[in-house]
């Protein structure tokens, strides 16, 4: 039995739509075909243990399972969810009714539980534009695309809500998030004070003129005099960012693995503290954020 299900590979900070088809056939083998990497071809024993462990088994037969288009290399554990879900379905352990509807996505763990993945609102953004009913991603993740107004999103928090979901045993509470609360009640909030600065009139003078003008700024002096603190506390006097640049924002952070538990919109200007060993290049290229 071939079974489709999809998922979503990030490059940069877009997404592409990964088709997971999974078939059954007579033998005893198991492949995974589609340029996987190493995080990707070692979730079959995340699935097995987290599959045992509630009840459920890989079936003991052949099974291929081809993630298209082949040409794109697949990276990570996010596959996991997406991977199960196409291997119970084929082998009849859920519903396959509605399962092409949905991005389904997650990291499982061996006891089935749903660790977070990156890149979530790039993925939601794809999904929206594709026509996708919704998404089934880790409830850690869940706020993160409820920001996308337009597409069902859901939670859950193990392998077992899901299996449930989709036989019509149980329902996932969808989530629900409005973008423009999401922006305005956060828009101000920083850890941190331009206020809490005491002293230092002449680089709180110069900063404040940068900051109304747009200019770039260089601070010099020994160690703990003060120029980080003064820098972190930058972005707060600078004028709010907008809702294109909030989502834009959160987009790099999503594929970054920095955003919080449970977050949904970053609204405040970042800050990026690199070390002071750090090389030229580095400093003008960035670096992987893996």
């Amino acid at each position: 039995m071939l079974v489709k299900t999809f998922g979503s590979a990030v490059y940069g900070i877009s997404a592409t739509t990964v088709t997971v088809e999974v078939n059954i056939s007579d033998g005893i083998n198991f492949f995974i075909v589609g340029l996987p990497d190493s995080a990707v071809k070692e979730s079959q024993q995340r699935i097995d243990a987290a599959l045992k462990n509630n009840g459920f088994k890989i079936p003991g037969k052949a099974l291929t399972i081809n993630m298209a288009p082949a040409d794109i290399r697949k990276e990570g554990s996010a596959y996991d969810l997406t991977i199960a879900v196409g291997i119970l379905a084929a082998s009849e352990g859920i519903n396959p009714q509605n399962i092409g509807d949905y991005i389904i996505m997650g990291e499982l763990s061996l006891d089935g539980g749903l660790q977070p993945i990156k890149g979530v609102l790039p993925i939601a953004l794809q999904a929206k534009k594709e026509g996708f009913k919704g998404m089934i991603i880790p409830k850690q993740n869940a706020n993160e695309a409820a920001v996308v107004d337009g597409l069902d999103i859901y939670g859950p928090e193990s392998i077992r809500d899901v299996i449930s979901f989709f036989n019509g045993k149980s329902n996932l509470n969808k989530i629900q998030i409005s973008l423009e609360d999401e922006f305005y009640n956060k828009l101000c909030c920083s850890d941190v004070d331009f206020a809490d600065v005491k002293g230092q009139e002449n680089i709180k003078r110069a900063l404040e003129i940068a900051a109304a003008g747009g200019h770039n700024v260089i601070l010099i002096g020994p160690p703990g005099a003060g120029k980080t603190m003064l820098a972190k506390r930058l972005p707060g006097i600078l004028p709010p960012m907008s809702m294109s640049e909030a989502l834009e924002t959160t987009k790099i952070h999503s594929v970054a693995g920095k955003m919080g538990k449970n977050s949904g919109l970053v609204t405040t200007r970042p800050f990026r503290s690199p070390h002071h060993t750090i090389s030229d290049g580095m400093l003008l290229r960035g670096w992987r954020m893996n």
